[in-house]
C-alpha cells in the first residue's frame, strides 16, 4: 500500500504515469470521501481509472462505473477431475459445442429467446416495467442478447484447480444494452455540466447529484443493467453446464457457484458515512466474501475470499489489467507469440486474439502479490480450454 496523497491510496506496484495522473485528477472532485483506492491492476480508462474504487457523497459519475455496467465473473466447481477430463474425449469437440451453444463476439445474439432464457427475460421485463425503463429504446435486441458472450477480454474457460477439480469460469457483462444505458447517462451528466456552467478537469467526470430526477433515473437504470449482467452470466453458465454434462456423459454437480460484478455501484457505509461506492474494475472483498480474479488468456485465475480491508474500501482487483492498449498489442506481438503462450490450452487459433495475448496484460502473479492484504487465495485455476469472441 502506498499513500500517494490524502485522497489517493494505491496497491499497484506497476502503475503507468498516465494512469496515476488520471487517478489524481479524479480525486479533485469535491464529493470524493474519504479517498480513492487504486487496485493492483489499475490502468487507464474513460474518465476514471479502471481498477479504482471511488466513494462519493450524494453524487455519482456514470463514467466512474464503466460503460459495461455489471461486467463480472461467474465460476462453478464441478465434481469432475483431471482424470475425468483425460478420459472424456476431445477438448476441441467440447469447445466447439460451447461455441455453438453461446453466441460470441460483439454483435452476437440468439436468433430467438431460448427456453432457459424465457424466465430471465420475463424477470427483466417486469423489473423494467416497474421502474419505467424501456430497454428497447437503448438496444432493440436486448432480450436475444441475454446468454451471449461479447468480445474483447470476455471469455469462457474450463480450468483445473490445484487439487485437480474441474471448474467452469466465464467473464461477461450487460452487453449492448448496458453499454447504451451507460453512454446515455454519461451524456446526460455532461449536458447538465454544460447547462450549469460547471467546469471539469475531464468531461468524462461529469456527475449526477443525488435527489435530482436525472440521478434517480440513472440509479434505477443502473440497477436494471447490473441485474441483466448477472442473469446473462447465469444463463451462459447454465448452457456451458449442459454442454459439459453431455461431454462427460454425466450431469454436472455443482459444489460451489460464485457470481460477482466488477463494474458497479452500491450504497455502502465507509469511515462513518453513507457513500455511493463505484467499483470500476474492482470486486467487493468484504471479510469472508467469495470473489473471482481472472488472469489473462493463457494465465492463471483465482478464487478468493475477501479480507475486509477498510482502507481499501473492502475491495480488491478484478484481474490482470492491461499494459498495452489493443492497438499497441497488435503492433507489439505476433500470431506466433500468441500460439507459444497458449501451448497446452485448447482455443480457437486466430490472429484476431493477438490483442488478448497474456503479454498485453500485467503479470497476474504480481497483481495477486500486491493484493495480499485485500484477499486470501482459496484456489488457483489453470485453464485447459478457452472460448472467446472475435
Amino acid at each position: 500500500m502506498e499513500k500517494i496523497s490524502e485522497r489517493l491510496i494505491s496497491w499497484a506496484s506497476i502503475l503507468e504515469p498516465n494512469t496515476l495522473e488520471q487517478a489524481r485528477t479524479a480525486t479533485t472532485m469535491p464529493f470524493i470521501y474519504p479517498h480513492l483506492a487504486l487496485m493492483p491492476d489499475a490502468h487507464l480508462g474513460r474518465g476514471a481509472t479502471v481498477g479504482s474504487v471511488i466513494p462519493t457523497l450524494e453524487a455519482i459519475m456514470p463514467a466512474a462505473v464503466g460503460v459495461d455496467i455489471g461486467c463480472g465473473m461467474i465460476a462453478v466447481r464441478t465434481q469432475f477431475t483431471t482424470d475425468d477430463l483425460a478420459s472424456a474425449g476431445s477438448l476441441r469437440a467440447l469447445r466447439e459445442q460451447i461455441e455453438r451453444a453461446i453466441p460470441l463476439s460483439a454483435g452476437g445474439y440468439n436468433r430467438s429467446i431460448v427456453a432457459t432464457a424465457e424466465p430471465r427475460v420475463a424477470e427483466l421485463t417486469a423489473m423494467a416495467e416497474a421502474i419505467g425503463l424501456e430497454p428497447g429504446d437503448h438496444a432493440s435486441k436486448w432480450a436475444t442478447q441475454l446468454g451471449s458472450l461479447g468480445s474483447g477480454n470476455h471469455f469462457i474457460e474450463v480450468s483445473l484447480d490445484e487439487e485437480g477439480a474441474v471448474w467452469l469460469f466465464l467473464h461477461s457483462g450487460s452487453r449492448g444494452v448496458g453499454n447504451r444505458i451507460a453512454g446515455h447517462h454519461i451524456g446526460v451528466a455532461q449536458k447538465l455540466m454544460e447547462k450549469y456552467f460547471i467546469s471539469l478537469p475531464d468531461r468524462d467526470l461529469a456527475y449526477l447529484v443525488e435527489g435530482t430526477v436525472e440521478f434517480e433515473r440513472y440509479i434505477a437504470d443502473l440497477r436494471w443493467a447490473q441485474h441483466f449482467a448477472l442473469l446473462n452470466r447465469e444463463e451462459m453458465m447454465d448452457r456451458v453446464i449442459r454442454q459439459v454434462s453431455d461431454h462427460f456423459g454425466e450431469a454436472v454437480i455443482e459444489s460451489e457457484r460464485i457470481n460477482c460484478h466488477h463494474n458497479f455501484t452500491e450504497e455502502e457505509t465507509h469511515f462513518g458515512k453513507r457513500v455511493w461506492l463505484s467499483r470500476k474494475g474492482a470486486i467487493s472483498a468484504k471479510l469472508g466474501q467469495p470473489g473471482l480474479i481472472p488472469g489473462s488468456m493463457g494465465t492463471a485465475s483465482y478464487v478468493v475470499s475477501g479480507l475486509g480491508n477498510k482502507v481499501a474500501l473492502e475491495s480488491s482487483p478484478h484481474g490482470a489489467g492491461r499494459q498495452f492498449s489493443r492497438t499497441a498489442a497488435r503492433k507489439q506481438f505476433t500470431h506466433e507469440q500468441l500460439r507459444e503462450a497458449m501451448v497446452g490450452i485448447e482455443y480457437r487459433d486466430t490472429a484476431a486474439f493477438i490483442d488478448e495475448i497474456p503479454q498485453a496484460y500485467k503479470d497476474i502473479d504480481q497483481v495477486m502479490a500486491d493484493a495480499t492484504d485485500l484477499v486470501e487465495i482459496r484456489h488457483t485455476l489453470r485453464q485447459v480450454l478457452n472460448v472467446k469472441g472475435d
